[in-house]
């Protein structure tokens, strides 16, 4: 990644990047993309910050009234731009299938979500489709002055008092999860660093909190990279095209190559 200052804006150069694949693939629910003159353009919010970032081409981009200082602090580790996604794709490209998914949705990024704000995302992504998602999050933000609610806020809720999400049976689990947290019960920080499978063993105490969404939690909210999310279209890759088990190659990098690998069998499919 390379950038230079335009006046309040900062261009980027990086080849590693689709704005459309990355912040609507179904990794993070709070990016709405905008009418625009550029290729891209997208709206959204990271710890309550908000962004407006523009793609002009494949390898172009800038974001709009944002500090150097800012950009290096959050913007950047949240897009994940130390990581060399080039040697990731490389690295990939050993298994066929893989290597066809890189070249599929090659501007895909995990991005470097917030543990709080993921573990409630995902949780209300359980059986539901991205603009519902989408839509209940934006109702939980418009409740606290368009700012996502901290653990001890939530936990002041009941699943009555939710109801304005129209989340249905998902109330009580975000309750619950609220609850553990805003106590202590639950460190998401200690989680982070523990063991995968210690940590796995952690979230699936929270209410709700199954295989799936421990998975993502571990995968976007704590950048457990080896954390590898199954659903209907992981599940339909592994049986067709890894019978014998996932590449071992692959496997300290596992979630990363999840992603490209789910973006290129549910557009296969269509």
């Amino acid at each position: 990644m390379e950038y230079t200052i335009k006046g309040n804006d900062i261009h980027v150069f990086e080849p590693d990047l689709d704005l459309d694949e990355t912040l609507d693939c179904g990794q993070a629910f709070r990016w709405k993309k905008a009418e625009s003159e550029y290729f891209s353009e997208y709206t959204g919010s990271f710890l309550n910050d908000s962004l407006r970032i523009s793609q002009l081409d494949k390898e172009n981009f800038i974001f709009h009234n944002t500090s150097e200082e800012d950009f290096l602090r959050k913007w950047s580790d949240y897009f994940d731009f130390a990581t060399d996604y080039s040697a990731l794709k490389t690295a990939f490209s050993q298994d066929e299938t893989l290597a066809a998914a890189c070249k599929f949705a090659g501007g895909i990024r995990l991005l470097r979500q917030d543990s709080w704000e993921c573990l409630i995302s995902f949780i209300i992504s359980q059986n539901n489709n991205i603009p519902r998602i989408k839509g209940i999050i934006d109702r939980l933000c418009e409740h606290y002055g368009g700012k996502f609610p901290t653990p001890l806020q939530l936990a002041a809720e009941t699943p009555d008092s939710l109801s304005y999400l129209r989340s249905g049976f998902r109330s009580k689990y975000i309750c619950d999860a609220a609850g553990r947290v805003a106590s202590g019960e639950t460190d998401l920080n200690a989680i982070a660093e523990m063991p995968i499978e210690d940590a796995r063993k952690q979230l699936k105490m929270i209410l709700g909190v199954g295989p799936k969404v421990a998975e993502c939690v571990l995968l976007f909210g704590m950048h457990r990279v080896e954390a590898f999310p199954i659903d209907v279209w992981i599940k339909r890759v592994l049986a067709q095209y890894y019978p014998e088990g996932f590449p071992e190659f692959a496997k300290d990098n596992a979630g990363i190559a999840q992603q490209y690998l789910f973006h290129y069998i549910r557009n296969l499919s269509e």
